[in-house]
């Protein structure tokens, strides 16, 4: 698949199953990342990648996270946070670290890293995986920072969820570019 191709056809496949991408799909999926725009070459980020132990370990810590906030948490909400990770064979914790830099305010630091979870879903689309981009209350909740190891200057930017497609992908209508993209010359004349 060329790149334009993958770039056109990419949608979300949020039902996965395994096995989990291969050591081969892995790096490609990692050198994707890597060559996301980054003002200053910062590199603002880092990844943790989880498979099992990881994945149950991860839906545990959703679980403490709300327990946290809810000691009388609903068996049915902890059933359904345990099992949040389950849902692929493997997970990208996409982590902004953000850096003090005169010219690279914190915000472009996250897009950088978040144009580097978009570089790896275009990438799982053409090596035919099926993925994700996941976030969501536990992306942000300090129970699961804390977990995870981030630093006070680091975010989690997404849970990249991966394995292969089950069933068929979605068909997304067209867009017309018309519709948002237009011309600009300058400011309009009063």
């Amino acid at each position: 698949m060329d790149a334009l191709q993958a770039l056109h056809e990419r949608v979300s496949v949020p039902r996965l199953t395994g096995p989990a991408p291969t050591a081969e799909q892995c790096e490609h999926l990692f050198k994707a990342a890597l060559r996301a725009p980054d003002h200053a070459w910062l590199r603002p980020w880092r990844f943790l990648v989880l498979e099992q132990p990881g994945l149950e370990q991860l839906g545990e810590l959703f679980v403490q996270a709300a327990r946290s906030d809810d000691p009388a948490l609903p068996e049915m909400r902890e059933g359904k946070l345990r099992r949040q990770p389950l849902r692929a064979p493997m997970i990208i914790v996409a982590i902004s670290c953000r850096q003090p830099h005169p010219k690279v305010p914190a915000a472009e630091q996250d897009l950088a890293c978040g144009a580097a979870v978009s570089n790896m879903l275009v990438a799982a689309h053409a090596l035919g995986l099926g993925a994700v981009w996941r976030t969501g209350e536990m992306a942000y909740h300090p129970v699961v920072r804390e977990g995870l190891g981030l630093a006070d200057n680091e975010q989690v930017i997404a849970f990249l969820y991966l394995g292969q497609c089950l069933g068929e992908r979605k068909n997304l209508p067209e867009l017309a570019t018309t519709e948002f993209f237009s011309s600009w010359s300058g400011p309009a004349a009063d």
